[in-house]
């Protein structure tokens, strides 16, 4: 299955003998690539990484530990843009992604500092209390038939609330240190916390591909998780929206819901699902966070739900809903990232950083509307 948003013209195909069907159009294969909504991202990635080459080529920024540095930032945007571009396919926002990363964060670190729990069951209750309030927001928004916007902007506020409030009512601080003794050895915060592939990165630093101390130890000892996690959740996400039914469903759903509800779509469980997997995303950069530097903080993850948007949107996505690529998000993801430690090393004033945000989001938006207008005179 495919995008059949993503397919309007064909190249002309020949018939058994060998002809070309005259009745339908032969379209180039440029033409074809400008309605892949992830060209604009891709393109923009290309321009990012050749303007920081240039500045900042001698600074560091592209030796194995600078490159891990932007790979790292890239992956945690990514991890929540994944499922914010789904739920922008579906016709719908969360708003609440970055109050969850807060609150879900401060859920499996009370538990586990002051009350006793295993790690692994502080996890767990994280994940699941994430999950119901992701199903509830689903389940205002579907039944109510309000604005995602507003219902999501509603948990926002309620969730930062909480975090802070239960963070001071249960200890007495917003910022929950200490989790980091309890996780050792622990097999489900081994999933989040670390890194893999310690032996590659010392096989690479002994050949002399990358650098090393003094002591011959590779400086990047492994791959954070949390890029394991994007990357994983990206070739699953991908894979589900492109090449399943559940897929189609989404993009049937923000393309007209009515319509799709009319040929048996499940729009509301499609929608809800989708609330729920924001949260899921929240929690797992939220667990990332708390198990890399130990602690769990009430204001984590503020302004993150702003920045997926601008990722997605960077990544073709249309905010109108029914058009949108996951592979477009993470590049979206990426030149956040690039961008943002690239201004680092290159010195520059980093508030200069969310002038280029807006920038780009604007330039975002007038070509995909481009994009937009293109697709719909091919309909015609």
């Amino acid at each position: 299955m495919t995008d059949p948003t993503q397919v309007i013209e064909t190249p002309a195909t020949a018939d058994s003998s060998g002809s070309s069907d005259e009745r339908i159009r032969k379209v180039p294969a440029w033409k074809r690539m400008l309605h892949r909504p992830e060209l604009g991202a891709m393109s923009g990635a290309l321009l990012v990484f050749v303007f920081f080459f240039l500045t900042a080529g001698d600074s560091g920024m592209f030796a194995s530990d600078g490159i891990m540095n932007w790979t790292t930032v890239s992956a945690q945007l990514g991890l929540i843009a994944i499922s914010a571009c789904l739920l922008m396919i579906a016709g719908e926002f969360d708003l609440s992604i970055g109050s969850m990363i807060g609150f879900a964060g401060m859920m499996m670190t009370i538990p586990a500092v002051y009350w006793g729990w295993p790690i692994w069951a502080a996890i767990l209750f994280s994940f699941a209390g994430a999950l119901f309030i992701g199903y509830l927001n689903g389940y205002i928004v579907v039944k109510t038939g309000l604005p995602s916007f507003i219902v999501s902007l509603a948990f926002l506020f309620i969730l930062r609330g909480l975090t802070i409030a239960l963070s001071i009512l249960f200890t007495n601080r917003t910022i929950v240190g200490g989790i980091d003794k309890y996780a050792d050895g622990d097999w489900l915060a081994a999933a989040f916390g670390g890194t893999i592939g310690k032996w590659l990165f010392v096989w690479l630093a002994d050949v002399g591909i990358i650098s090393s101390y003094k002591d011959g130890s590779p400086i990047v000892e492994g791959l954070p998780m949390v890029v394991v996690w994007c990357f994983l959740l990206a070739c699953v996400s991908s894979w589900v929206l492109l090449r399943t039914k559940y897929g189609n469903w989404i993009f049937a759903t923000g393309g007209d819901d009515k319509a799709a509800r009319n040929v048996g779509v499940p729009v509301d469980k499609v929608k809800i699902s989708l609330f729920m997997f924001t949260a899921f995303t929240a929690t797992v950069y939220a667990a990332c966070q708390v198990f890399e530097f130990g602690s769990a903080s009430a204001d984590r993850g503020v302004l993150k739900e702003f920045e997926a948007i601008i990722a997605v949107v960077i990544g073709g996505a249309l905010l109108t809903g029914g058009y949108g690529s996951v592979i477009g998000a993470c590049f979206g993801a990426l030149i956040f990232g690039v961008v943002q430690m690239g201004i680092f090393f290159t010195g520059i004033d980093s508030d200069w950083f969310r002038v280029f945000l807006g920038a780009m989001l604007l330039i975002a938006v007038l070509f995909n509307n481009y994009i937009r207008k293109k697709v719909t005179e091919a309909r015609h």
